[in-house]
C-alpha cells in the first residue's frame, strides 16, 4: 500500500510525494542540498563544478524573469493592440524547442488560438501558409538566430507576403538574442524586434520574451503569468520549499534507479505542459551517460508505466493512489518551480544542467548531407524489405533477426531493448494530418515492460534529442519518414522542405549509428496507408 502522502504547498505550487522509499531518499537528497537553494537564488555559478562554471555564469538570468520581463510589457501590450486594430488576428509562431513549447502551453491554457510552426514537413508548412494569410502576423523566434527550421520559415513567409502584395515588415516580428544573425536581418528588413535576455538558455526561457511575446500577440494577458511566478519566488531559497523538494525528488528517483519519468496529466488544465517539461528535463540532464528520461503518456489510463520497474510516475494535477509524485499549481509558478528543480537535480546528478553538448551533431549532419549530396540522392541505402506501402531500412540487418513482415520487424525491435532500456518512436511527418502515428507509442508500449516514448521530428531534436545521444546507451530507435504529396521550395536555398526534412531524419540516424544505437527506419510510400499498416502490425504483436 502507498505510504502516507507528504505534501508541500507554497507560492501557488503544490508538490505531493507518495511512497516510503521515495520519501526517505528525498529527505536524504534535501539534506545533501542543504543551503544550495539559497545559493542558487543568489546565482552562484560554482554549484555544478568547475567545468560548468563558465556556462552557469551566463545562464542564470531566468531566476529574475518574473521581474525583469515586465520591462517590455508596456511596449508589447501596445503593439498587440495595434495588430488587432489592423485586423491581424491570426498569429503564427515559427520557433523550435524552447522558442515554441512554452508559448504553446501558455496560449492553450488561456484558451487562446496560436498556430505553432515547428516542423519542416512540407504538408504542414503548406497548410499553415494557406491559412488566413491576409490576417496573419508571424513571430520568428530563435535564440541563436541561426536555427535552420526557423530561418526556412522566415524565408517562405517573406515570399508569401510579397506574392500577396503585402510588405513583410508589416507582418513579421522577431524574437532573438542581442547581436544574433537574426537580429541583423530583422533590423535590415525593418521588422519589429523584441530582444530576449541573453543570460537565459532556451529551455529556461518560458517567462522571457520567447514565451511572452507570441502569447501576448495571440491575446493572452501575460502579466498574470509573471505575477504567479513572482508569488513563488520568495519560497525558492528555502531548503524545504516546493521547488527544492521537487528537485530533491528528481535526484532521489535517480539514486533509486528510477530514472524513467512518466508524465500523465490528471486535471492540471495546462495542456501541453508535459511536453514542455519533457524538453527541460531531457535536454538538461541527458548527458555524460546519465540523465532522466521523460515519457509523456496520453492519460493516467495509459497504464503501460505500471510494468516498468525503473519508473517514477508524475501526475500533473491531482495525486493518484499510487507511489509517485504529483505537482500542481499556477502556470507561471509551475514554470519557475520546474526550472529551479531541474537546476538542483543537475547538481545531484553531477552534470551541467545548462549545456547541450550533443544537440549540434544532428544539425551538422543535416548540413553535411545536403552539401555533399547536392541535387543527388541523400542516401544510397536500400530497403531490407518492403511490405506494401512501407519500406524497412536498417543499418544492421541482423537487428531484424531475419524478419520479413512488419510485425516481425517491430517484434525484433522490442526484443533489442536492453535491461533498463527504452524504445523511442520518431515521426518525421505532419503532426496534424498524420496525427494517427502518435497512437503507435501506446500500441507498442503494451507489448513491453520498457518505456516507449514518441516524438515528432524535427522538433524532438531540440528536446529529447540531447538525451538520445548523451544519456545512457540503452535506447532503441524507430524512425518514421514518408513521401510527401506536396513540396514547398525555400527561397534562397538549394533545397526544399521535403529534402530538408529527410536530411534531418537521416542526419539524426547517422548520429545515433555512430554511437552504436540500434535504429530502424520505416519509410511510408503512402502516409495514410503506411501508418495504418504499422498500427495494424503493432496490434498483431504477440
Amino acid at each position: 500500500m502507498p505510504h502516507h502522502p507528504w505534501s508541500i504547498e507554497a507560492g501557488g505550487v503544490i508538490v505531493t510525494l507518495t511512497g516510503e522509499a521515495l520519501q526517505r531518499a528525498t529527505r536524504q537528497a534535501l539534506a545533501d542540498l542543504k543551503g544550495i537553494p539559497a545559493r542558487l537564488v543568489d546565482r552562484d555559478p560554482t554549484l555544478w563544478g568547475p567545468e560548468a562554471e563558465s556556462e552557469a555564469r551566463i545562464r542564470l538570468g531566468w531566476l529574475g524573469l518574473p521581474q525583469t520581463s515586465r520591462e517590455f510589457l508596456p511596449e508589447l501590450r501596445t503593439f498587440a493592440e495595434e495588430l488587432r486594430a489592423a485586423g491581424l488576428t491570426h498569429v503564427v509562431l515559427a520557433g523550435m524547442g524552447g522558442s515554441s513549447l512554452a508559448p504553446e502551453v501558455i496560449t492553450a491554457t488561456a484558451g487562446v488560438a496560436l498556430t505553432v510552426l515547428d516542423t519542416t514537413d512540407p504538408g504542414q508548412v503548406r497548410a499553415t501558409l494557406d491559412d488566413r494569410l491576409d490576417r496573419t502576423v508571424v513571430v520568428v523566434a530563435s535564440k541563436s538566430g541561426t536555427t535552420i527550421e526557423t530561418d526556412s520559415h522566415r524565408r517562405v513567409y517573406e515570399q508569401a507576403f510579397r506574392d500577396a502584395g503585402i510588405d513583410p515588415a508589416e507582418r513579421i516580428v522577431v524574437v532573438t538574442d542581442p547581436g544574433s544573425p537574426l537580429e541583423k536581418i530583422a533590423r535590415e528588413s525593418d521588422y519589429r524586434v523584441f530582444l530576449a535576455d541573453p543570460n537565459v538558455g532556451g529551455r529556461y526561457s518560458a517567462l522571457s520574451a520567447f514565451g511572452l511575446v507570441p502569447a501576448a500577440l495571440a491575446g493572452v494577458d501575460v502579466t498574470g503569468l509573471l505575477d504567479d511566478a513572482a508569488a513563488l519566488t520568495p519560497t525558492l531559497s528555502s531548503d524545504d520549499g516546493p521547488a527544492a523538494v521537487l528537485g530533491a525528488v528528481l535526484g532521489a528517483a535517480a539514486s533509486l534507479g528510477r530514472d524513467k519519468i512518466f508524465f500523465a496529466d490528471f486535471g492540471s488544465r495546462q495542456p501541453g505542459f508535459a511536453d514542455w517539461v519533457e524538453q527541460l528535463l531531457a535536454e538538461s540532464t541527458g548527458k555524460r551517460g546519465t540523465g532522466l528520461l521523460p515519457i509523456v503518456v496520453e492519460s493516467v489510463d495509459a497504464t503501460d508505466f505500471l510494468d516498468v520497474p525503473d519508473r517514477l510516475l508524475v501526475t500533473l494535477g491531482n495525486p493518484l493512489n499510487i507511489d509517485g509524485l504529483a505537482v500542481s499549481g499556477t502556470l507561471g509558478g509551475s514554470f519557475l518551480a520546474w526550472e529551479f528543480a531541474t537546476a538542483l537535480a543537475g547538481r545531484l546528478l553531477g552534470i551541467n544542467p545548462f549545456d547541450q553538448p550533443n544537440v549540434a551533431e544532428s544539425k551538422e549532419n543535416t548540413i553535411r548531407l545536403l552539401t555533399e549530396a547536392g541535387s543527388g540522392p541523400l542516401s544510397d541505402d536500400r530497403p531490407v524489405i518492403r511490405v506494401d506501402a512501407v519500406e524497412v531500412y536498417a543499418d544492421d540487418p541482423e537487428l531484424l533477426a531475419g524478419a520479413t513482415t512488419l510485425p516481425g520487424v517491430l517484434q525484433a525491435l522490442l526484443a533489442a531493448i536492453p535491461d533498463r532500456g527504452y524504445l523511442t518512436v520518431q515521426a518525421y511527418l505532419d503532426r496534424h494530418a498524420d496525427a494517427a502515428a502518435a497512437v503507435l507509442r501506446k500500441s507498442l508500449a503494451v507489448h513491453t515492460g520498457h518505456p516507449v516514448t514518441f516524438g515528432w521530428g524535427p522538433r524532438f531534436l531540440h528536446s529529447t534529442g540531447q538525451y538520445h545521444k548523451g544519456g545512457p546507451q540503452v535506447g532503441v530507435f524507430l524512425q518514421l519518414t514518408g513521401e510527401s504529396e506536396v513540396d514547398v521550395p525555400i527561397p534562397g536555398q538549394p533545397f526544399t522542405f521535403a529534402r530538408l526534412q529527410l536530411a534531418q531524419a537521416l542526419g539524426d540516424l547517422r548520429a545515433l549509428r555512430q554511437r552504436g544505437r540500434p535504429a530502424v527506419r520505416l519509410h511510408l510510400l503512402d502516409r495514410t496507408e503506411g501508418i495504418q499498416q504499422v498500427l495494424d502490425a503493432a496490434g498483431n504483436l504477440r
